[in-house]
């Protein structure tokens, strides 16, 4: 990066953060806090109104705007594809919002840049899966769920748990503090404090059903950073199996999250879970066959065979 490329960049950022110390400028661009000095003042003489605070750092003077920028191919690729994918993923409002963006960045385009992107973009696809009922019903709840971080309302809802719990039932009302949504592995997931167990809790969209937004507000708990936020780790079963190498490939493409150790042996390759239930593994299990065989935990071992009776009488 050039001194006038630097300078640009440095001038968005300022305009994008509120206030920024030479130090973390100087970080991010990776070079000397006396540089980043030299570009300010060099900025102020060219009529940018930098703001200096003895103490907290750099900040555009109110009301400030750069003109619009110029934008590579490869800066407008990674823009439009960005659109395409919050098109997919978010909800319908963003999906629109999405699409107006899209519209406005290849407007103000060269016809060169933009011929460019689009030859570029041509290359590459984002395929979105799953089935389309599902998926209108996950926009929608997105779209509440959204609304409801941001005034800080609770939810309430229907949860179907993967596992029954101790009444062995599987479905349960729910009202929660929402604090932020994450995707995962293709699944929408809610995080949120859950007022029955008191304590964050995980909850995939597409098992919410009659999800209501309720009048009562919530405080979200001080330092909470969503960015941050790591949940602990509580698989604490463990699962040993021993499977055919030839569809070694197709169990680590599977599960990958729940592996913790692969071991090649000449009987064949075997593999060490860690799991919250046991039986979440249970239904890869039964696709792989006789490819696979559980070795421990025994009561998945009796389990397997149960099922595997149970389908035999039907045959």
């Amino acid at each position: 990066m050039n001194k006038t490329e630097r300078q640009l960049a440095i001038t968005l950022e300022l305009q994008r953060s509120k206030t920024l110390r030479a130090e973390d400028l100087a970080s991010q661009f990776e070079t000397s806090v006396r540089t980043i000095y030299r570009d300010i003042q060099a900025l102020s003489e060219a009529g940018v109104p930098i703001i200096g605070a003895p103490g907290q750092g750099y900040s555009l003077m109110e009301g400030y705007f750069l003109p619009p920028v110029s934008f590579t191919a490869e800066e407008a690729v990674s823009l439009l594809m960005g659109a395409d994918f919050i098109e997919q993923r978010l909800d319908t409002d963003y999906g629109f919002k999405a699409k107006s963006a899209q519209r406005k960045i290849e407007a103000i385009l060269p016809e060169s840049v933009r011929n460019e992107s689009i030859r570029v973009r041509e290359t590459m696809r984002l395929l979105h899966t799953g089935e389309p009922l599902t998926d209108e019903m996950i926009k929608t709840y997105l779209n509440q769920i959204r609304n409801a971080i941001l005034e800080r309302r609770k939810i309430s809802f229907m949860y179907h748990k993967k596992m029954p719990g101790t009444d062995g039932t599987r479905k349960n009302k729910r009202e929660v503090s929402p604090y932020g949504l994450t995707l995962v592995h293709e699944n929408w997931v809610l995080i949120a404090r859950c007022d029955l167990r008191q304590d964050i809790r995980h909850f995939r969209l597409s098992r919410m059903t009659g999800l209501s937004v309720l009048e009562e507000h919530f405080l979200l708990p001080d330092g909470f950073d969503l960015s941050s936020y790591r949940p602990p780790d509580d698989r604490n079963k463990r699962v040993l199996i021993r499977a055919n190498p030839e569809i070694a490939d197709k169990i680590i493409e599977a599960v990958h999250f729940y592996i913790e150790s692969i071991e090649d042996h000449n009987e064949g390759v075997k593999f060490h879970f860690r799991v919250r239930y046991p039986e979440e593994l249970l239904h890869h299990f039964l696709g792989w066959g006789g490819d696979i065989e559980v070795i421990e935990p025994k009561t998945l071992r009796f389990r397997i065979q149960e099922v595997a009776t149970n389908i035999l009488k039907h045959y």
